[in-house]
């Protein structure tokens, strides 16, 4: 629902949440190399070139470059976000949507390594249970659930993205919850400015837009 021509007729209610998607991305710039984290079916350093297209979610939309192994939803919604001038160094990475904690953290760490002037963007849903229309239909465990990781996204605690439950967070499919984890993994020094650009839940799926720097 991000990319208005999916949305279509519904583009407008989303203005405020591509807003705050563009004013975090901006956050970016200066860095030298770009990971983008997201969730998939498996956890792979993904290979270029970098693409694919939106014909599966309705609309023959193509993102980044044509490729034979089209990047996961999750990943593509990202380099939809970077389209607009972001020409650097970019990497992909895919994380296991029912990945353990432990091997999201692991992952975390070993993006540390990539250099000391490396940014990430990191793409997750909340829970998708928020009403009798959301895709999961109604769970009244959504709304404590999406709370706290805003709360957490707001604050910059690491600790508390660590501590998601991963059988909660698949019950609520709240498929953020692996690429949060990686993101906790890659943190180890405190951020200047820790702030939450955004939150809602649109058609019942819970939308975070924060920025770390």
């Amino acid at each position: 629902m991000l990319v208005p021509e999916v949305a279509a007729g519904a583009a407008g209610e989303l203005d405020d949440l591509r807003a705050a998607c563009r004013a975090a991305v901006a956050h970016l710039d200066p860095a030298d190399v770009l990971i983008v984290v997201g969730a998939d079916a498996t956890t792979i350093r993904r290979e270029p070139p970098f693409g694919g297209t939106l014909a599966p979610w309705g609309i023959d939309r193509r993102v980044g470059e044509p490729a034979e192994d089209p990047l996961p939803l999750s990943l593509l919604i990202g380099a939809w976000l970077l389209e607009d001038g972001h020409n650097r160094n970019v990497r992909y990475h895919s994380i296991a949507a029912d990945a353990a904690p432990a091997d999201c953290e692991a992952l975390g760490r070993s993006l540390r390594h990539i250099g000391t002037d490396a940014a990430l963007l990191v793409l997750g849903d909340g829970s998708a249970c928020h009403g009798e229309k959301a895709p999961g239909y109604d769970d009244p465990r959504a709304e404590g659930f999406d709370a706290a990781v805003a709360d957490a996204l707001a604050k910059g605690d690491t600790a508390a993205l660590r501590d998601l439950d991963p059988a909660l967070a698949a019950e609520l499919l709240a498929v953020g919850r692996a690429p949060w984890q990686v993101l906790a993994g890659a943190v180890d020094t405190p951020f200047g400015t820790t702030e939450l650009l955004h939150h809602s839940a649109p058609y019942g799926v819970g939308y975070f837009v924060a920025s770390w720097r």
